[in-house]
């Protein structure tokens, strides 16, 4: 857990409650330009009414000396003592100051916000384990939190591996790849107000094992993209393994993705203590993803997006569902990740298939929006049919 400026945090875990400071609205509060008055006025046939001064919001409260004049009020401002309407300007003429009302009716305490209707002073206004939102801003602002006790983010390091991969800013030979895969997970860390660091280590055993011991010291969470397969260069299960981080599994029946890694030192899996904790040595998660783009994509938001919610103390949100538009067959008994564009039909979201070249091919990422889960003790899904969906949009 860590103290942050309330404005910079949007998009963190509130790890404290918050309540009100005072009543809401601190004031019987103008919701309208216009006029205030004495309702019995009204009531007793009066229609045109002297204007007595102006209530401006943000001034103290006008008193209204004379309950068959009228004091103008703008929105916000306090209602004028001896005034229990308001006509917005819409309802009233003004000529030489004197408003005439338009309307045949007027309802008691129309148009003005009750003291204290909202909020009592005390009451829980946000609770611990919200995400924060713009709309919490506004209400740790109107409180006067200045500073907010969120859940303090887990160190981050992504890594990727492998001799083919080139800088951002170069120009690729023909056998080698920018780095793309690491700037994809920083991205969706970022969508997580996760702040992570990256390197890149060559095909080598001996340089793998020396840096990831590093990063294992210094870091709580490891992601790892590529060099977790079956290849003759494919090091990472092998280093971490001999470094003492535990497996907990390597491989899932899935695809895209089947060579996920997945294990932590010491207890494994770590919880939010362990995330908030200020130990000199803390445990750390290792997340070894596939090197194929997709495969990196959708290991991310389908596993590390979920840990890192329960870490900091989300609940689960309520499974998102689509209707698959078209029908689709995979025969493999693996769990499908079918990359799919989400189209909204008169209230219902549609799931439509993306015609891509396999895991490898970044670019189809761009033109769809989510991966529909298909379970795997199917083969055919047809048209119609309801399924999980992971959106990225």
């Amino acid at each position: 857990m860590e103290e942050v400026n309330f404005a910079d945090s949007l998009g963190r875990v509130l790890k404290e409650e918050i309540f009100a400071d005072r009543v809401f609205p601190p004031f019987n509060r103008v919701s309208m330009d216009g006029i205030a008055i004495s309702h019995n006025s009204f009531v007793n046939g009066q229609s045109a009414y002297k204007i007595e001064g102006v209530q401006a919001a943000g001034s103290e409260q006008l008193t209204l000396n004379d309950t068959t004049n009228c004091i103008e009020v703008m929105t916000g401002a306090m209602l004028p003592l001896n005034c229990d309407v308001v006509i917005p300007y819409e309802q009233i003429a003004i000529e030489n100051q004197i408003a005439s009302i338009v309307i045949e009716e007027l309802i008691f305490y129309k148009n003005i916000h009750k003291k204290g209707s909202d909020k009592k002073k005390g009451d829980l206004l946000i609770s611990k384990n919200t995400l924060i939102s713009s709309a919490e801003i506004g209400v740790l602002a109107t409180v006067g939190k200045v500073t907010v006790a969120v859940a303090k983010n887990p160190r981050v390091m992504i890594v990727s591996t492998g001799d083919e991969l080139v800088e951002v800013s170069q120009t690729p030979k023909e056998f080698q790849i920018r780095r793309s895969n690491v700037h994809t997970l920083v991205s969706l860390l970022k969508r997580k107000q996760i702040q992570a660091d990256t390197a890149h280590i060559t095909d080598d055993k001996n340089a793998l094992k020396q840096k990831i011991n590093g990063f294992l010291e210094s870091y709580d969470v490891l992601l790892f993209s590529g060099a977790v397969s079956k290849g003759k260069f494919d090091f990472i299960p092998e280093v971490l393994d001999e470094l003492g981080v535990e497996k907990l599994f390597h491989k899932v029946a899935q695809r895209p993705g089947k060579p996920f890694w997945f294990g932590g030192t010491a207890t494994s899996i770590i919880s939010e203590q362990d995330v908030n904790q200020d130990e000199k040595k803390s445990k750390t998660i290792v997340f070894a993803f596939p090197g194929n783009p997709i495969s990196t994509f959708v290991s991310c938001v389908k596993y590390f997006y979920p840990w890192f919610d329960a870490s900091v103390g989300l609940e689960s949100k309520n499974q998102n569902l689509a209707i698959l538009a078209n029908d689709v067959t995979f025969k493999p008994s693996m769990t499908y990740f079918l990359q799919v564009k989400l189209e909204n039909r008169n209230g219902s979201m549609y799931a439509i298939p993306i015609v891509g070249n396999g895991s490898g091919d970044l670019a189809s990422l761009v033109e769809g929006g989510a991966f529909l889960e298909l379970p795997a003790d199917k083969k055919e899904f047809k048209k119609g049919e309801v399924f999980p969906v992971i959106k990225y949009r």
